[in-house]
Order: structure tokens, then sequence, then C-alpha cells
């Protein structure tokens, strides 16, 4: 089960990566932004847009086969872990800036994730880590 919880979270982070950074590329290439028929066909002729709407799609499946199995705390969490890949594309493909604080709140991200990971595996079996007994109510 492990190995379905980490090839899955990898899968929906590669799948948020995709359409976030296809979201900044159609975004640079459909510039100059104006409220115009010939904006929308210049962003929509953008192939990075479609990779946005494949991106999303991914991760939506993705996360509803998660959700049938992982617990929805580290779950919920580990589906953040986009924020930090795509700062690290980010800062390769569009030059931007790696601050001491976005490393920082990178730092925190993950290490969130590792504790509620922690937390979860530690909780007794049939009680959840949010302390409630699980079961029919």
């Amino acid at each position: 089960m492990r190995r379905f919880y980490v090839a899955g979270f990898l899968l929906l982070m590669a799948f948020d990566t995709l359409a976030q950074v296809s979201f900044k590329f159609a975004g640079t290439h459909a510039l100059p932004v104006s409220a115009s028929l010939a904006w929308l066909l210049r962003v929509f002729g953008q192939p990075w847009v479609y990779g946005a709407v494949i991106g999303y799609l991914g991760a939506f499946f993705t996360w509803m086969s998660l959700l049938k199995h992982a617990p929805i705390g580290p779950a919920f969490a580990a589906s953040h872990l986009e924020v930090v890949s795509v700062m690290l594309l980010s800062v390769w493909l569009f030059h931007e800036p790696l601050s001491l604080s976005r490393v920082l709140g990178a730092v925190a991200i993950v290490a969130g994730i590792v504790c509620l990971g922690l937390a979860e595996s530690d909780s007794a079996p049939g009680v959840p880590a949010t302390g409630r007994i699980a079961g029919p109510r």
C-alpha cells in the first residue's frame, strides 16, 4: 500500500505541476491581456492551455483514486507538494528568484506533510489521527 501512496502522490504532484506550469507558459505567450475575442483566441491557440487541462483532469482522477484509500489529513497536505515543485521549476524555467523565505516556506510545507504522515502512522488501529473512532454512526 505504501508504494501506491508514493506513486499516487508523485503522479498527483506531476499533474498539478503540469497544470500550473502550462498556465504560466500560456499566459506569457498570450500577452498583452485584453478583454477581447482576439485575446481569447490567442489563449486557446496556445498548446500550453491544453497541457493545463490535461494536468487538471489527471490530477482530479489521481486525487479521487487516492482518496479511496489514503487518510484525508496527510492526503490533503501531500496534495500541496506541487507548491514546492512549481517553485523549483519556476526558478529554472521562468528565472524567478529563489529567496530565503521561499525556501523556508517549502521546507515548512514538506515538514508539515511529514508530521501529518507520522501522526497518522502512530495512531491506533481503527482510530484516525483526529482521535475519533472510525466506523458507522
